[in-house]
């Protein structure tokens, strides 16, 4: 019986990674993420799976990042009620990010609804912040480097990939082929994680690209903040900063925590973390030392120097503050989230400053913000953009093109072929290439929907 893997997302763009290995009567699906960005990404959510979710016997998770593990909610209650498995650190993350989820796509469609904004009558959230605490109850956490089955005679085991805590490589065996998920890839020059561990001998590799057509510069993040924030201080500015709400937020708190702690930024400077997910998120640092690089002293230093935002009220009253600030919030591309208030309150002042601090997926508010554009539409209306733009290129959690090929190269055999998926075309087909060329590799990029034999 042969092994067959349908890409139901992540191929051809860099959202929705949705893998599904078929062998026999079993399936498994390998990551279970959101389409995001261009509106035409985001209508595949509302499409139904060309596999009933009842059918699929058993999900396993890479990592929390929603285009990961955002769409298990939905597939829990369109039928599917198997086990998920993940990294402990995972399991914890999809408790904090998957309910924010349903709770954001429930106010979303509340605010269609009120100001009628919407072509539908009602407009209903792609699920409910009930749907996603009922899915957490699937969540089965499994050891790192400790093989186990996530369905009969199927073998699999983590490894630790870096970028946010609990991500992992995933080396899937079943019906006697090995298939290895890289998952997304951290820096081995990270700030805050812990390098990618050497991957495992395998037969098949997917491996992500978000970078895959370019190199991350040589600064870091210590670096390419200094000067803006000095800079947004003395003219008394207000910095609103798009933030993942795992791992940026704390690459960026860390960050401005050193700056003040060598004198290049005033201690003055108030700084707060208005994202109730990221506040949650960074305090799973203090118990997860294993997997990143921040040590008692480090963590003490981002909690006194940073205002942890709670409730509403306490986010609305930024808004009445004066003086220079720098305010991160979720989400990080902008799309959705306490930050749009933030953006549409400062984004048309001359003194402020918008830092973006990562990826911005094609089609998001973030990505016009980093083309250009001197306008956006938040909450129906049009905000005129007048704030300086600061883009740090040198924040990204993701390895580059350099990084993937090193990655790829400490396979201890040569793989028979290589799946590149998680890039927009552009960064896949460049990757690919060089995969092709560098390695002599049999390399791809499957279209989306293909069904392949491995």
């Amino acid at each position: 019986m042969s092994v067959q893997i349908t890409f139901l997302g992540a191929a051809g763009t860099v959202t929705g990674s949705k893998f599904l290995v078929r062998h026999g009567a079993q399936s498994l699906l390998v990551d279970c993420g959101l389409f995001q960005g261009y509106k035409l990404l985001r209508e595949r959510n509302w499409q139904p799976l060309p596999i009933a979710p009842a059918v699929i016997n058993a999900v396993v998770l890479t990592h929390a990042h929603l285009d990961h593990s955002g769409y298990l909610p939905l597939l829990a209650r369109d039928g599917f009620g198997g086990p998920v498995f993940s990294t402990s650190g995972t399991r914890d993350l999809c408790a904090i990010l998957l309910p924010d989820s349903g709770h954001l796509q429930e106010e979303d469609a509340n605010y269609l609804n009120r100001h009628k904004l919407s072509k539908h009558d009602p407009a209903l959230p792609l699920y409910t912040r009930q749907d996603a605490l009922h899915s957490l109850h699937l969540l089965r956490a499994q050891g790192w480097h400790q093989p186990f089955e996530p369905l009969p005679g199927w073998r699999a085991t983590f490894s630790h990939a870096g970028h946010i805590l609990g991500a992992a490589s995933v080396l899937l065996e079943v019906g006697g082929r090995r298939i290895l998920f890289s998952g997304d890839l951290g820096r081995p020059d990270d700030l805050l994680m812990r390098a990618p561990e050497p991957p495992p001998a395998a037969d098949v590799v997917l491996i992500e690209s978000t970078y895959g057509d370019r190199e991350h510069p040589d600064s870091n993040v210590l670096d390419d903040l200094a000067e803006p924030l000095a800079r947004l201080a003395a003219r008394g500015g207000v910095a609103v900063v798009p933030v993942f709400a795992v791992g940026r937020a704390q690459t960026v708190l860390y960050a401005i925590a050193q700056l003040k702690l060598r004198g290049v930024l005033p201690q003055a400077l108030p700084v707060f973390l208005d994202s109730p997910m990221a506040v949650q998120a960074t305090e799973l640092y203090g118990s997860r030392r294993d997997e990143h690089r921040l040590d008692t002293a480090a963590l003490r230093a981002m909690a006194r120097c940073t205002t942890l935002v709670h409730s509403v009220d306490e986010s609305k009253a930024l808004a009445r503050m004066h003086g220079p600030r720098v305010i991160l919030s979720a989400s990080g591309m902008a799309t959705g989230g306490r930050v749009l208030h933030h953006l549409q309150l400062h984004a048309g002042d001359h003194r402020a400053m918008i830092i973006l601090t990562g990826h911005q997926a094609p089609g998001t508010r973030g990505a016009r913000i980093a083309a250009g554009e001197k306008s956006m539409r938040i909450h129906g209306q049009d905000v005129a953009i007048r704030a300086e733009v600061v883009q740090l290129a040198s924040a990204s959690a993701h390895a580059d093109r350099t990084q993937l090929l090193d990655w790829l190269g400490r396979m201890p055999d040569r793989p028979e072929r290589v799946f590149v998926v998680h890039g927009e075309i552009a960064a896949s087909d460049r990757l690919r290439e060089d995969i092709a060329h560098r390695l002599r590799w049999n390399a791809q990029m499957p279209e989306h929907g293909a069904t392949l034999d491995v």
